[in-house]
């Protein structure tokens, strides 16, 4: 049984409801640049709409101090009325409206009680469906979740359900990939996990991290030297696999010269942006083979096409293995989307952050609010 409940535990018809989604998109000037959250968050808005609730939406957007006029959620609300066959409007009107950036509020990221009620003001129901917020005990994420009756929605749900899998009912062999720049932000996931997984493989930057911890020279590439004394005691467990080959560069840019080198020869001056095409491989196969698989984090600067092989080959992979896959991490879910690989993939997350503190192991408040309306 869920400790929250869900829209198949509710009548909403004829309720007015407030839904908290994810609608922190980019924006290129004043349109959208990304419309991912927007589409995973719609079928839920359209889903009340359909059952006979007055719906409006609420979501941050980037980081304001104050109100920032280039952060208005009013190109949110253009590209939902694009893509909805419902009326969308903005701040009134529509099937669904949707309200400007709840981090113009003054009182939201400190969950100011006042503001929590003025979220809340004139809706019967909250459903939280916002899954890239609920590690943040905002007023919208947890205020108003204290004031009105609640529920989980759809992806939300589906993103717990799914994570979940991940930290306690997973299939094995079961594998985690693992890249992007730091350790430190994924330390966590690593201590968390590690026991309960077959094989952890390491890309990305913070893989030198490693490299560096048992005494490999790395050139000029991205070393944590804070965290060279944790990481030497991770790298000593056999399940974790780090590169043997990597693609280097004489310089951070895409136009760089490049090699493909052992990891224990990097030129000196040099830097690793890539794993290089044995470890692809390897990391590939390990996949394959598994029937469980989590991947938060690119192998190497994928944007620039000289440092995109082991990304793709990741991604490929994924999109090959028989079993339940899931990615996050906004950089690994825009690789997808780059190669097309997206509809893949047995799940993809819309939280980067509420995604790692999950599978750290920790209390997500915004889903923990949920509980009190149990029963």
């Amino acid at each position: 049984m869920n400790r929250y409940l869900t829209l198949d535990d509710v009548e909403v018809d004829g309720l007015s409801v407030l839904v908290r989604s994810d609608l922190n998109v980019p924006l290129e000037g004043r349109e959208v640049g990304d419309d991912f959250r927007i589409r995973a968050a719609l079928p839920t808005l359209e889903r009340l709409v359909a059952d006979g609730a007055d719906v409006t939406v609420c979501s941050h957007l980037g980081r304001p101090k104050g109100v920032e006029p280039g952060l208005s959620l009013e190109p949110v609300a253009a590209r939902m009325r694009e893509l909805s066959e419902y009326q969308v409007g903005f701040e009134s009107g529509g099937d669904i409206t949707v309200l400007e950036n709840t981090r113009f509020l003054d009182g939201e990221t400190s969950n100011d009680t006042a503001t929590a009620e003025k979220l809340a003001d004139g809706f019967d129901f909250f459903v939280q469906d916002a899954f890239g917020s609920v590690h943040r005990a905002h007023a919208s994420t947890v205020g108003v979740a204290e004031i009105l009756r609640s529920a989980a929605g759809p992806l939300l749900d589906a993103e717990l359900q799914a994570l979940g899998r991940l930290l306690d009912d997973a299939d094995h062999p079961y594998t985690v990939v693992l890249g992007g720049a730091k350790v430190s932000d994924k330390l966590g996931v690593i201590e968390n996990l590690l026991p309960k997984v077959d094989r952890m493989l390491i890309g990305g930057g913070m893989c030198f991290t490693f490299l560096a911890a048992q005494g490999i020279d790395v050139g000029e590439s991205m070393v944590e030297e804070s965290m060279l004394d944790t990481v030497g005691d991770l790298a000593s467990d056999d399940k974790i696999v780090l590169p043997i080959d990597v693609v280097v560069a004489d310089r951070f840019a895409e136009d760089s010269e490049h090699r493909v080198v052992p990891v224990s020869a990097i030129p000196d001056g040099w830097m690793g942006l890539d794993i290089g095409p044995e470890t692809s491989d390897e990391f590939a196969r390990n996949v394959v083979d598994s029937a469980s698989v989590f991947w938060n984090g690119p192998m190497g600067v994928f944007e620039w096409r000289p440092y995109r092989g082991g990304t793709e080959a990741v991604a490929k992979a994924i999109g090959d293995c028989p079993g339940f896959t899931a990615v996050g991490g906004g950089d690994s879910v825009a690789a997808l989307r780059l190669l097309g690989l997206e509809d893949t993939v047995s799940h993809v997350s819309t939280g980067g952050g509420a995604g790692l503190e999950l599978l750290e192991g920790q209390i997500l408040p915004g889903v923990q609010v949920l509980e009190r309306w149990v029963g």
